[in-house]
């Protein structure tokens, strides 16, 4: 009775309770840009609490990592990578689960299966026949290779992920720009994916992020520094033997972060509309 009189009341006990999500998402954040502001005697200091800054912040860790190693390069390097993989999944899976959620063909149900079991085997069991087709194609140490692999996994997320969406899109709007003069591919491209763009947008962003926080593939591929991808090179440079460059490795977590925090932030109302649009439809 209380909450009913007291409206903002009402809201204000709704978000305390999204609270503990909300510091089990950003701690991990905080931690991160915390430590790599932290100089090397406090965070070696055993006394010291590791969650806040005592002894002044300091930005050495930031000039390391971005003066004594590579890291513009590999940041340019993720960012090709993962966009030209995403485009390429994106483009490769939209046309096969609107194959598989509109037309009727014989297998169509057990195709649909085996795309999602195909992207259920780990990484870990593909590299040696991919390691295989990379060099046939003559991109061994490349950008390249990362760009030629990554889809492997990405193709079957992207249209397991989309044959779902394709699925809540009434026929009778395809069938009615059809008796209009539409081919079956221009009502893909004029009628079904305006109305999918939320669901392709959700797509594209857990493909993009996928592709961008990959690591088996990258370290496998590619050994020379100037071909490394942020997620290979900051640890590889910045782990040396038994030596640890935490603040750096922290600051290069931070930086690299931040792509993924900007693509998120720019597309977020597709991003839940396209997660919420099977339960509403």
């Amino acid at each position: 009775m209380a909450t009913r009189r007291h409206p903002r009341l009402h809201d204000l006990l709704g978000h305390l309770g999204l609270v503990p999500f909300v510091f089990f998402a950003l701690f991990p954040f905080y931690f991160m840009f915390v430590t790599s502001l932290k100089s090397d005697a406090e965070l070696y200091d055993l006394k010291a609490v590791p969650f806040l800054i005592r002894q002044g912040v300091v930005t050495e860790h930031y000039r390391l990592l971005l003066s004594d190693t590579l890291f513009g390069r590999w940041l340019l390097n993720s960012v090709v990578v993962s966009v030209v993989a995403t485009a390429a999944a994106l483009s490769i899976g939209t046309i096969a689960a609107y194959a598989l959620a509109r037309l009727r063909f014989r297998g169509a149900e057990s195709f649909g299966l085996a795309v999602f079991i195909t992207y259920l085997v780990p990484p870990s069991l593909l590299f040696l026949p991919l390691s295989r087709v990379v060099n046939a194609l003559g991109l061994t140490d490349s950008v390249g290779a990362l760009m030629v692999t990554y889809p492997t996994f990405l193709v079957p997320f992207c249209t397991w992920l989309l044959l779902g969406y394709f699925r809540t899109i009434p026929r009778e709007i395809e069938e009615c720009a059809m008796v209009d003069g539409c081919t079956r591919l221009k009502a893909l491209w004029r009628i079904v994916l305006p109305i999918a763009a939320p669901g392709l947008v959700c797509a594209l962003l857990f493909a993009f992020t996928l592709s961008w926080n990959e690591f088996v593939y990258a370290l496998t591929f590619t050994s020379a520094a100037d071909q490394k991808t942020i997620t290979v090179g900051v640890t590889n440079d910045l782990i040396r033997g038994d030596i640890y460059y935490w603040g750096s490795l922290m600051a290069g977590a931070v930086l690299g972060s931040l792509p993924i925090v900007g693509v998120y932030v720019l597309f977020l109302d597709y991003y839940v509309s396209g997660l919420t649009a099977g339960a509403v439809k």
